[in-house]
């Protein structure tokens, strides 16, 4: 081997061991770039998507919502399947489906549905594709469980919910708030597309570990006895049952204030549509470095105690000072508006260990654990939605902002039952042991 070759060993040796440093899974590195990419086309909607429904073919937002709703609906189905699907086919040939069914109903929910102002096809087209982003972004999820260690497990999590948020809807809110007014809207749905696909090949063609080609599930296992056992597990072990709860009601309200808020921040509140936008970057920008900061924070003080403190408590008082001050202070305190979204992201991300804990309760069954959790980060797009749509009307936007509240109240009660078996704190400090051995010896 030459100089140069050994030169550029030693070079990606060193890069390589600075990521497993920072507690990103080296092999796994552009899966990471890939997600952030197909997040961003995907997050370049969020801002404006339901009230451009309303417009062009929904007719109002009550009937965009219910799009979102099934939207939710096939979302919740496809992150359970994701789980479930990784364990029988291997997480990259489940991503490659995901990929596939998001970029053909995109473009046709486009060419055709919003095309023609159809809204049966709207409710179809956007419904199915529903099923694309939680394959193959949980897919992905699966993949970096399988492969990380658990004593940084916390920080691999951490990484991957910074590369999600970090499109959805963090970057793709911002390139919506340039493109908007040069393109329009109907123009940026297009570029979103583009965006989705660039990050899927990235993600699929590049990641070679291998790991993630092949099943997980023993050979023995059946496609049946697989699918089913990713749901019994939820009451064979109720500690999962109830960490999927909580994971649910992570996301939940974030997906459901997308729905209503557009409308009172641009128009009832007046910042205008390019200032929402703005907020949306600041609360989603703020929330991907707090995913890093609370999933490396997660591996030192406890998941639980991260989740409880810095997760539900905070989001119940985040969440109501993000509508209520806006609300009460006007369009000319816009900076305060700023500040509270930049709490409610710090603290959307003190539920990142949530990914950690558990498949961490359940070690003999991480497949059928993390079916379920991402089954709770599906069920969140619905619930979200479904509660906007069902409670707006009789309570009004300020009633569902306290729902909401109340909800994340419920997740702190929830996440005190959710103890870590023995065994597994102990492999946790012993690999946490290793780690610190491997970097005073580096």
């Amino acid at each position: 081997m030459n100089d140069t070759a050994t030169t550029r060993l030693s070079g990606q040796s060193r890069f390589a061991k600075r990521l497993n440093g920072w507690g990103l899974p080296a092999p796994l590195f552009l899966g990471y770039l890939g997600l952030l990419l197909f997040m961003i086309g995907d997050g370049v909607e969020s801002g404006f998507i339901a009230p451009y429904m309303a417009g062009n073919g929904a007719g109002t937002e009550i009937k965009a919502s219910y799009v979102i709703t099934v939207y939710g609906v096939a979302v919740m189905l496809a992150s359970w399947l994701s789980g479930a699907l990784s364990d029988l086919w291997g997480p990259r040939r489940v991503m490659m489906v995901g990929l596939a069914i998001w970029v053909v109903f995109d473009i046709l929910f486009l060419a055709v549905a919003v095309g023609g102002h159809n809204y049966p096809l709207m409710l179809v087209f956007y419904g199915i594709r529903g099923f694309g982003y939680p394959m193959f972004a949980f897919g992905f999820l699966v993949w970096i469980t399988a492969v990380a260690p658990v004593a940084r497990l916390g920080a691999a999590v951490g990484w991957f919910y910074f590369a999600f948020t970090g499109g959805l809807p963090t970057l793709g809110a911002l390139v919506a708030s340039i493109t908007n007014p040069i393109m329009g809207h109907y123009g940026t749905l297009w570029i979103s597309v583009a965006l989705l696909l660039l990050g899927g090949l990235i993600a699929i063609l590049g990641v070679r570990q291998r790991t993630g080609f092949q099943r997980l599930a023993p050979p023995e296992v059946k496609p049946v006895q697989s699918l089913v056992s990713s749901v019994s597990i939820a009451w064979k072990n109720p500690r999962v049952g109830i960490g999927m709860i909580v994971r649910v009601i992570n996301t939940a309200p974030e997906f459901g204030m997308l729905v209503f808020f557009p409308t009172i921040f641009i128009n009832q509140i007046g910042f205008g549509e390019s200032r929402w936008l703005l907020l949306v970057s600041v609360i989603y920008g703020t929330n991907i470095f707090f995913n890093l900061i609370f999933g490396m924070l997660s591996d030192r003080i406890g998941w639980r105690t991260t989740i409880f403190w810095f997760g539900a408590i905070g989001c119940a008082i985040s969440i109501v000072l993000l509508y209520f001050v806006p609300l009460a202070m006007g369009a000319d305190y816009y900076w305060l508006a700023l500040l509270v979204g930049a709490l409610y992201g710090a603290t959307l991300a003190g539920f990142v260990p949530i990914s950690a804990l558990l498949p961490s309760l359940a070690p003999e069954h991480k497949g059928g654990a993390m079916a379920l959790l991402n089954l709770g980060a599906g069920a969140a797009a619905f619930v979200g939605p479904a509660i906007v749509s069902l409670f707006l009307g009789p309570a009004g936007a300020a009633g569902v902002v306290i729902i909401f509240a109340a909800l994340y109240l419920v997740a702190a009660v929830l996440v005190r039952f959710l103890k870590l078996p023995e065994e597994t704190e102990r492999a946790i400090a012993e690999d946490a042991s290793l780690q610190e051995v491997a970097k005073t010896t580096a």
